[in-house]
């Protein structure tokens, strides 16, 4: 199975979410573009029963929505299914934004971009990462590994709905967008995943790493 890590941003850095309504349409895109099948009911992921009858186009393991860009790991499920995906979700979600907010015009800058994780030591810290931007907007220094309130990190990230994080940390979120069985058997325990994050978020050498996100 091959991973990747695909992001992007708003376009002159401009803000793609502006409330938690924006916030949970996309991550509601994020549910009902990844199918195979043209999409035609719009229903909130957390009232869908998980993957019935759908086709999966690409496997969401992990992601991240922040004010202006998002993250997501992904695995193609079938032949160009990521750049399907993509197509779907670049352009459902700007159709909704632009006819929400009365404008027109691309939302996003440029084409996605979308990084085959090719090295264990990537494999191994990017889910993490993934999870971690949402201390940028609390806690930014986690990124030197220089964050002394791990408490408040903890709670924060906890806390924080629009990424996958919450579920893997036994926090029912939004279980429905991604598939965690693989990922799961990595982080072996919720004790063990929590302890790999307070290792990054207080480890120089670690933290520092998550310069390959960008």
């Amino acid at each position: 199975m091959e991973f990747y890590h695909v992001l992007n941003r708003g376009v002159d850095k401009r803000n793609i979410v502006l409330d938690d309504r924006d916030r949970v349409r996309f991550l509601h895109d994020l549910f009902v573009f990844n199918d195979q099948q043209p999409t035609i009911h719009y229903k909130r992921p957390e009232r869908q029963e998980e993957n019935r009858g759908r086709k999966l186009l690409v496997y969401i393991h992990a992601f991240c929505l922040m004010p202006n860009h998002y993250h997501l790991l992904l695995s193609p499920a079938v032949k160009d299914g990521i750049a399907l995906f993509m197509k779907k979700l670049g352009m459902g979600y700007t159709k909704y934004f632009n006819e929400r907010y009365s404008r027109s015009g691309a939302l996003w800058q440029g084409k996605y971009k979308r990084i085959l994780i090719e090295h264990d030591s990537h494999f191994l810290y990017i889910p993490y990462y993934i999870h971690l931007n949402a201390l940028d907007l609390i806690l930014p220094e986690w990124r030197i590994g220089n964050v002394k309130d791990v408490n408040r990190a903890f709670d924060y990230l906890n806390a924080y709905r629009w990424s996958s994080h919450p579920d893997y940390n036994g926090i029912k979120n939004f279980p429905s967008i991604t598939q965690r069985e693989f990922l799961s058997s990595l982080f072996e325990t919720k004790q063990e995943y929590e302890k790999e994050i307070l290792n990054i978020i207080t480890n120089p050498e670690l933290a520092e790493q998550s310069h390959f996100l960008e």
